[in-house]
């Protein structure tokens, strides 16, 4: 054999060899996340992650944004062992321990990529800016944008949806299509003495009668924009057939972040996640801007006009002990980003405070964890129980009474009662359900596993279906009636209260235009959604809140972008 034909036969060997431990193999792997599993189909070659697919997941829309952000971080560091996603902490789990299974299934060995690149940051200009990528401060940041203003939203953590994601109820409105349609007689009047009453008097009553003459007219601006809300439903502290829903009782707030996260991706609106505003800047008297410490270091954000949107400080327990030290060691609801700071941005460029006591803590959260039963459980029929299983309040009294009656229980807690029906009918407790936080048998069943006495129990649901069919429930005055709980099949839920919402914040005008100490607006400062005070009073009714921030994130977008084009 000549040797230069044996070099060009070794050389051909030598490249289908480097072409086929070069191909690309995938291996498939599962990680448990917040909804169920997730699925990835990892594509890994030369010891080198170079892709990551999901095959199956049951995360909700917005999650599954953090899972493409984990994706990208695993990828770009060769290696699973980067930051979760603050507020969606079990997906961020999950997708990373897929990706892990399917790491070791290879066999590879990955090198970690400790490189980080460094960009410097850039200082930049707009007609408004948004503080807070809730729902108050997505809202605002299309209205702005539908204006005809240039907008920057600024989100500090890796996810849009704050505290709004966690919204389970729904949305309040008065004299909307969905009532009309369904022969519910309302009004704005009826919805603000309702409100009104719920908060004890204690409301700024001018800005609840703008939310509450909006209130129908913001479920059409949601509707035309993609978010499905369809149905209606009893509320605590409702007259009538009030809050609005997504159909099956689906969680509202996931469904309004997802349905205007679209909006904003459709019209290219600038979002800057993982970048946090740690000042308001005031100049000759007005704001002309936010200082932001972002992924990529510290700059400016020059702005005719700023938005605060960065809800309020339920999850801050130094902050809520400050203003109400009877909530000492307390749980919360609260997303973990929700710490306050806005407000004392605001207070830093002479902004006013409102109602900074009046913090509401939620009757009826998994006990000693931080989630809640949404309210319209209660409001599909559910009752409460306590350890001599018994009804002790009416479970649609406003929220404050509720907690109030379930400390003054054997152990500070109660148990949430629903059955088959109720379960199928609203997916929030199907929800509840499948994550395993209810014990679930006939009543004599489940009296065995909560310890509490199997006859009393029975009576105690006998009862109650006869108040029902009576409509007199001469025990504790309830008015409102969904159904019997009838069937075999029944759950129930340990609870115990928890903080929820603080009522108070930033003072504002019906313009949502910030009040300084003297009562005058600041020039160029917007405040909306919980970062607010003075609409709520000193209790808020469920449902009141995604009224609020949407009605007010509206109205602070409009006005802040109208302002914009009026300064020079």
């Amino acid at each position: 054999m000549k040797k230069g034909f044996l070099v060009k036969f070794l050389t051909l060997v030598a490249g289908l060899i480097f072409s086929f431990t070069a191909f690309a193999d995938t291996f498939e792997g599962v990680g448990k996340g917040y909804g169920g599993d997730i699925v990835v189909e990892a594509e890994i070659s030369n010891n080198k992650l170079t892709a990551v697919k999901v095959k199956e997941d049951s995360e909700s829309d917005f999650a599954k944004i953090v899972i493409q952000q984990i994706i990208e971080k695993v990828i770009a560091a060769q290696s699973v062992k980067v930051d979760d996603v603050a507020g969606a902490t079990a997906t961020s789990k999950g997708i990373k321990r897929a990706i892990s299974n399917a790491i070791k299934k290879s066999g590879a060995t990955l090198t970690q990529n400790e490189q980080a690149s460094a960009v410097k940051a850039k200082s930049a200009e707009t007609d408004v800016v948004v503080i807070g990528g809730g729902g108050a401060g997505i809202t605002a940041a299309i209205a702005a944008h539908e204006k005809g203003a240039k907008v920057i939203l600024l989100e500090k953590t890796a996810l849009l949806g704050g505290n709004t994601n966690y919204a389970t109820g729904g949305i309040n409105a008065a004299g909307t299509k969905i009532q009309k349609a369904a022969g519910i007689e309302d009004s704005p009047e009826l919805f603000m003495q309702d409100t009104i009453k719920g908060g004890k008097n204690l409301n700024n009553k001018e800005l609840v009668k703008v939310m509450t003459e909006n209130s129908s007219e913001i479920i059409d601006w949601l509707v035309e924009r993609g978010v499905d809300i369809t149905e209606v439903t009893f509320s605590g502290g409702q007259s009538v057939k009030r809050i609005h829903r997504p159909t099956g009782g689906v969680a509202v707030g996931p469904v309004v972040v997802s349905g205007l996260s679209k909006v904003l991706e459709k019209e290219k609106i600038d979002i800057r996640t993982s970048d946090k505003a740690i000042e308001i800047i005031k100049k000759d008297n007005k704001v002309v801007g936010v200082k932001v410490s972002g992924k990529d270091g510290e700059y400016t954000i020059t702005a005719k006009a700023v938005i605060v949107a960065t809800g309020g400080f339920g999850a801050n327990s130094q902050m809520v002990t400050k203003y109400n030290p009877a909530l000492k060691g307390f749980g919360t609801t609260n997303n973990p980003a929700i710490v306050g700071e806005g407000i004392e941005m605001v207070e830093k460029v002479g902004g006013d405070l409102v109602d900074m006591k009046e913090i509401q803590t939620h009757p009826t959260v998994v006990h000693k964890k931080p989630y809640m039963i949404t309210e319209s459980v209660r409001g599909e029929g559910a009752i409460l129980v306590n350890r001599d299983a018994k009804r002790f309040i009416n479970e649609l009294e406003t929220r404050d009474v509720v907690s109030k009656a379930v400390l003054e229980q054997k152990e500070g807690s109660a148990f949430i009662l629903f059955n088959q029906e109720i379960r199928e009918k609203l997916k929030a407790a199907d929800g509840y359900v499948k994550k395993g936080y209810a014990v679930e048998g006939t009543l004599d069943e489940i009296a065995k596993q909560l310890g509490l006495d199997a006859k009393t129990l029975k009576e105690t649901v006998s009862k109650y279906n006869e108040a029902v069919k009576a409509k007199v429930d001469k025990e504790f005055n309830k008015k409102v009636f969904a159904r019997e709980l009838l069937g075999e099949k029944f759950y129930a839920i340990e609870i115990s209260p928890a903080v929820h919402h603080t009522m108070g914040g930033v003072r504002i005008n019906t313009n949502a235009e910030v009040l300084a100490k003297n009562g005058k607006a600041i020039r160029g400062l917007y405040a909306a959604g919980e970062v607010t005070g003075g609409v709520h009073g000193a209790n808020r009714i469920g449902g009141n809140a995604m009224t609020d921030i949407t009605v007010y994130g509206k109205i602070a977008g409009e006005n802040a972008a109208t302002y914009s084009k009026s300064v020079k």
